[in-house]
């Protein structure tokens, strides 16, 4: 009978011996007093040591007192047996014949039915290569910041040179007609500058937020467009809400050109209490851009008519890539022009 258990117990521990040896990473079997058991072969084939140099040893002892580590000494000896368990706790060191290591280290204490003694498992995954590629992950996201920040700047400075150069040569040309569409050109740059200006202070993350994005950029449409002698206000309301920053620059784009056609046809030299509201709604995927204008619907209004210009061809353009539809509504209080981007679900058809 003693004979059979023995044969049994024999049996059951090499069955154990067989599961730790197939793990790949490194394990380590450590008795109540952290003295090694036994280990894994991925534990002697990484840490380079021999099975006689680490069975029976205690733990702190391995390698030459090279796993005495305080951190680690804390977890085994407190943390483990009150708790039962140490989950990824990390540990640096440089082990000899093997090089800096970072190791993950995972602990289960091994309850017994009679509580006789107690057994510790302790895995030892290698990050080392890991945190690596984490660190070069990081400068690689620091170096692309940096970069960034330097295209924003040299696209900012060479949007004001472009301006600057239309400007004078707007002033120095004899045929008005030409001078008028110059200045058309300047406008549109400084529209461009100023969207990109404020996207990029916007955009910190995946997504802008439209309500104080559209506030920032008509704060310097106004500043930029509006004459202290002209009594037009430029505001912006709705509920607002949260775009891509792709959508975010085109919208941007959008509200910037329907801005300056309204303050170029809505509104005359005796104009009184102007008023541009530039919304943005947002009802899940749907949303809504619109710019009113309280003037006078004069002919050539944009978009009220089939004739098509820059402007209209830019807005058009944008609206298509959004995948949205402009409409225009003018009447005696003025117009608006909304560009919508609406989507509906499929009607299921009724079973008879």
């Amino acid at each position: 009978m003693a004979e059979n258990q023995l044969t049994e117990i024999e049996a059951a521990r090499a069955f154990a011996q067989a599961i730790i040896d197939t793990v790949r990473e490194p394990v380590l079997v450590l008795d109540q007093d952290l003295r090694v058991i036994t280990a894994s072969r991925s534990f002697y084939r990484t840490f380079k040591v021999r099975p006689e140099d680490t069975e029976g040893r205690l733990l702190y002892e391995l390698g030459d007192g090279h796993w005495d580590i305080p951190k680690l000494r804390l977890h085994l000896e407190k943390i483990v047996p009150e708790h039962g368990v140490m989950e990824d706790f990390e540990v640096e060191y440089d082990f000899p014949n093997v090089g800096p290591r970072t190791m993950c280290l995972n602990a289960r204490k091994v309850f017994y039915e009679k509580g006789s003694h107690t057994t510790i498992l302790l895995g030892i995954e290698d990050v080392t290569r890991q945190r690596v590629l984490e660190r070069e992950k990081d400068d690689l996201l620091r170096q692309k910041d940096v970069l960034l920040e330097e295209i924003q700047h040299r696209v900012a400075n060479s949007l004001q040179i472009i301006a600057s150069i239309i400007l004078l040569k707007a002033k120095t040309v004899d045929s008005e007609e030409t001078r008028v569409h110059l200045r058309d050109a300047h406008k549109r740059v400084m529209s461009v500058a100023a969207v990109q200006q404020h996207l990029h202070a916007s955009a910190t993350s995946g997504s802008v937020e439209m309500g104080p994005y559209l506030s920032r950029l008509c704060e310097a449409l106004a500043t930029s467009m509006i004459g202290e002698n002209r009594p037009i206000s430029l505001k912006v309301s709705g509920e607002g809400g949260s775009a891509t920053s792709r959508q975010a620059e085109s919208l941007g784009l959008i509200a910037t050109e329907l801005v300056i056609n309204s303050l170029k046809h809505a509104f005359s030299e005796n104009t009184k209490d102007g008023q541009i509201t530039v919304a943005y709604d947002v009802s899940g995927t749907d949303w809504k851009l619109s710019i009113s204008d309280n003037g006078v619907s004069e002919p050539d209004h944009v978009f009220a008519q089939p004739k098509t210009g820059l402007g209209t061809g830019i807005v058009k353009a944008l609206a298509q890539q959004l995948d949205a539809k402009v409409e225009t509504l003018t009447g005696p209080e003025g117009t608006t022009v909304s560009v919508t981007h609406a989507t509906f679900l499929a009607k299921m058809p009724r079973v008879v």
